[in-house]
């Protein structure tokens, strides 16, 4: 019931109508009542015809049809209204991949790298044809490694490639996914890089009065941010301003985080670590840009991670819809079946 869309009326006075179906009903119950003793009281005449040799449901179908009708009718009056999930504008996707050290655990099986790979695959199968995806590694530096493309087997085949390096700069790979997505925006990566802020000169929204204004989060519809991580960042800038940024523009950024709160032992040359899921930058990140953070703690719940996310871009937007034609079809439709069973079943309209 949860996932039902919400009902409203622009004209809910019209409602009051609908008080006129029981009354109906109840009229249409003491006229059957009233044939019927007719017909006990003068069983040899046919008054009420070869409707009361069928069987009940079959004389009481038609009028209730007829009554179910003309109530979806008078609620097409108050022309009704329902908040629905309507298809998205999107165009491309920059999937952002964490490559640091720490996605070689095995909390995730066999590998939080691997498995990411796996979903990441998987991700970018599913997505409309019309769609661009776009791969940008993220380890102590960021790099795009696949610029937007729709050629599937290229985005695949970059997603392949990726391999495990040293540190994660979140911060890094946000901004240059940022930068891909908006390539037009003038977005000065070097500068962000050096710790000055990546905005450019002139936010891409302006008021009434000519005024910079940025835009509102969330609110740009034809590209999205992907971010997969572990969370654990350690070198570049900071992830959070990064976020501001794209919020800036209107851009969502989705985390995923991959690993476990407890995480695994990670040890090469001679050291040892433990590697755990960081979760408050990716939350904090995904609330700042209106969109939203997703977790998962093996590969089977990462892949359905990434369905989900698949529903969440090609269908994004809420709003209200008036579905008065709807609700005006139904009323036919159920009046029309009424009046065709009652002349199949009485040869006239009962």
């Amino acid at each position: 019931m949860a996932n039902l869309p919400a009902l409203s009326f622009l004209w809910p006075q019209m409602l009051w109508f609908l008080v006129a179906v029981p009354l109906l009903g109840l009229l249409y119950w003491r006229l059957d009542r009233r044939r019927q003793r007719m017909a006990v009281r003068y069983p040899a005449l046919d008054v009420v015809g070869a409707g009361l040799r069928l069987s009940r449901w079959r004389r009481h179908l038609p009028p209730m049809l007829l009554l179910a009708g003309l109530a979806v009718l008078i609620a097409a009056m108050a022309r009704p209204q329902a908040l629905m999930m309507l298809p998205s504008r999107l165009e491309t996707v920059v999937l952002a991949m964490d490559m640091s050290g720490s996605m070689r655990a095995d909390d995730i099986k066999p590998t939080r790298i691997y498995a990411a790979q796996q979903a990441a695959k998987q991700f970018v199968e599913e997505q409309p044809a019309n769609v661009s995806v776009s791969v940008v590694a993220v380890a102590g530096a960021a790099a795009v490694v696949q610029s937007p493309t729709r050629k599937r087997e290229d985005i695949i085949a970059a997603i392949e490639r990726l391999e495990p390096q040293r540190g994660t700069a979140l911060g890094s790979g946000l901004i240059i996914a940022l930068a891909t997505l908006l390539p037009n925006a003038g977005i000065d990566v070097e500068r962000f890089l050096e710790g000055g802020g990546g905005r450019s000169p002139a936010p891409p929204n302006l008021s009434a009065a000519g005024k910079a204004e940025a835009a509102a989060p969330g609110s740009y519809p034809a590209g999205a941010v992907v971010l997969l991580s572990d969370g654990q960042n350690n070198t570049g800038p900071d992830a959070i301003k990064a976020a501001e940024v794209a919020a800036g523009y209107g851009v969502r950024i989705f985390t995923v985080g991959v690993g476990t709160p407890e995480g695994a032992t990670l040890s090469a040359d001679g050291w040892s670590m433990r590697v755990r899921l960081d979760e408050d930058v990716l939350k904090k990140v995904a609330d700042m840009t209106g969109a939203q953070y997703f977790r998962a703690e093996d590969a089977g719940e990462l892949k359905q991670v990434y369905r989900t996310l698949s529903t969440r871009l090609a269908f994004d937007k809420r709003d209200v819809v008036e579905i008065t034609a709807l609700f005006t079809a139904l009323g036919a439709l159920l009046a029309v079946c009424s009046g065709l069973l009652s002349l199949w079943w009485f040869g006239r309209v009962h």
